[in-house]
């Protein structure tokens, strides 16, 4: 472990989350905020932390793999702790641990809140709750790469140990114009969003607000009522589809952009999802018509913008799902473990995973039928190694650890099986909104100090895909290695 490279690291970190609060500053010197204070207070504490860090020199600058798990998994975490500081200091969440839960959410693209008034909220703090979303999506050290190049040797280690799916990599051969070109394309739609949102009707600052929550898949809103509280066709519509594009591999654009068009319906996990989430919306719509919604077009409305919301672990809502039928639920409880695809801003387990487990599951069918057979699994025209086999069944028997040890420690709220359950869920993959206590018109303020602690961390061991936490918690981890 480089230790002073990681430390240094980490300083770099906090200083870009301390600019990174500048437009939120912005935005409350322009409205008046009560917090424009709390934002300036802010960004000289997180300033002043990192600075003295970045000043560490190491003899080597090279990242090795468990440099970049240590700093992601610390790096996440410290951007949590700093990043609820404008709530703590503005007062809009006294509480130190409502606060950490809400950046977490914010920062993991949860969308989870513990805040049951948010219109009466300053507009700096709604921006920067809302911000929190467009910087997390891409990813913080994706970033942080990508205006920050030369932060040493081996950097693609933190590259893979934050960028989703199980098989992160390298669009062209330099790391930092990977993240540059990632983030060129992320800020492009984020852009073409807020102008459609806005020429829907919806104010400029209500489009940039929903705009970082669709983008990043995270799902927070200015409006208590989310998304529905508009009313609005139009801007459900256009939610609708740029939830659906950012659930979606980022690569594929790229390559689209490259020129080949067809590369997203080439691609057998963009495919994989499509048919999930257009199945999903039928089978919804047969279920809502005539039992919730008179209208078919309104059954289908509704189906369709809640499949995607909840497949792309964005979280916004525009009926409350939880007087559906158990039917419906049940789907999209199930779409809550199904999560993006590699490579996008979603969260959960992913569907190039499930993917891989429905071949490896058809695979050891066959060679019950034929025993002497030998049988390998393919993805994309391509033969997939066993290692990385053994990778996604490891990581799907993780992901079910956590969960039910998630579960258990929330149990101990004693509330309904669908709070418990479906608030580890939620949170864990990134969803936000659950059912019962913490359904589409509820939220987490409920829940225990432990319970918030607990769903925090599901947020952030969620949003890294297990492996950096867990690993944060092995005493062989953190063993000097001579280099």
């Amino acid at each position: 472990m480089n230790f002073r490279v990681v430390l240094r690291v980490l300083g770099i970190i906090l200083v870009c989350e301390a600019l990174l609060m500048l437009p939120s500053l912005v935005v409350s010197v322009y409205y008046r905020g009560e917090d424009i204070a709390a934002f300036g207070s802010s960004i000289l504490i997180t300033a002043l932390a990192g600075i003295p860090l970045t000043c560490i020199r190491a003899s080597k600058n090279d990242i090795y793999a468990r440099d970049g798990f240590a700093i992601v998994a610390l790096g996440w975490i410290l951007l949590s702790l700093f990043g609820s500081l404008p709530f703590v200091i503005s007062g809009a969440i006294p509480s130190h641990i409502n606060a950490f839960f809400e950046a977490s959410s914010g920062f993991t693209t949860t969308g989870a809140s513990i805040l049951t008034q948010i219109e009466g909220l300053p507009k700096g703090i709604l921006f920067w709750r809302s911000f929190t979303h467009w910087v997390g999506g891409m990813g913080v050290i994706v970033f942080t790469l990508a205006i920050l190049p030369s932060i040493g040797a081996g950097s693609l280690q933190m590259m893979k140990a934050e960028s989703p799916g199980p098989t992160p990599g390298k669009i062209v051969p330099k790391v930092a114009e990977t993240a540059k070109i990632l983030y060129s394309i992320y800020f492009a739609i984020t852009i073409l969003e807020i102008i459609l949102l806005r020429i829907a009707g919806l104010p400029l600052f209500d489009s940039a607000i929903h705009t970082f929550g669709t983008v990043g898949t995270g799902g927070f809103s200015n409006m208590n009522s989310s998304v529905g509280s508009y009313n609005n066709l139009t801007v459900e519509i256009i939610v609708t589809i740029f939830t659906f594009i950012c659930g979606a591999n980022f690569t594929l654009y790229y390559q689209m952009l490259k020129g080949d068009l067809c590369a997203p319906f080439k691609d057998e996990e963009f495919r994989f999802y499509l048919r999930t989430v257009i199945i999903a919306i039928i089978l919804i719509t047969i279920n809502l018509y005539g039992n919730v919604f008179s209208s078919i077009w309104e059954s289908l409305r509704h189906s369709s913008f809640q499949v995607v919301s909840i497949i792309s672990t964005t979280g916004y809502v525009t009926s409350n799902f939880e007087e559906w039928g158990m039917f419906s639920k049940i789907i999209l409880f199930m779409l809550m473990f199904v999560g993006g695809c590699a490579g996008s801003t979603g969260g959960a387990i992913k569907n190039i995973r499930f993917l891989l487990l429905f071949k490896v599951m058809k695979r050891e069918l066959m060679q019950v039928i034929h025993p002497k057979a030998v049988y390998s699994i393919r993805f994309g025209g391509r033969a997939v190694n066993e290692k990385t086999i053994s990778e996604v069944l490891g990581f799907f028997f993780m992901y079910i650890i956590v969960f039910i040890t998630a579960v258990l420690i929330v149990s101990l709220d004693n509330l309904d099986w669908a709070t418990t359950i479906s608030s580890v869920a939620a949170t864990i993959g990134n969803v936000g909104p659950g059912f019962g206590v913490v359904g589409a018109a509820g939220n987490y303020s409920t829940l225990s100090n432990l319970s918030k602690i607990v769903l925090s961390m599901c947020m952030i061991i969620g949003r890294l895909e297990i492996y950096p936490i867990l690993l944060l918690g092995m005493p062989s981890f953190w063993k000097r290695i001579n280099i």
